[in-house]
């Protein structure tokens, strides 16, 4: 016999549970929050881009010979 399909649990997708707080009003201090993480986010991917890219130029000026003798005083 095939199983019972009345119990439709789970079916659609599950409901997020709201905390304590998201039940008084208080989601927008979460939002502002996610905002400032993101903020966060994007200022540092902002740095790594522009270290990697002083890095690139300070590579590419150096000649080749230059460039290995400075990545291997690095290493050490």
């Amino acid at each position: 016999m095939a199983k019972s399909r009345n119990n439709l649990l789970g079916v659609g997708g599950q409901r997020k549970k709201m905390s304590r707080a998201d039940q008084q009003g208080s989601a927008p201090a979460r939002a502002a929050d996610r905002r400032a993480a993101e903020d966060q986010k994007q200022e540092l991917l902002r740095k790594m881009r522009e270290r990697a890219q002083a890095d690139q130029t300070d590579d590419q000026a150096a000649p080749s010979g230059q460039a290995a003798s400075e990545e291997a005083g690095r290493a050490s």
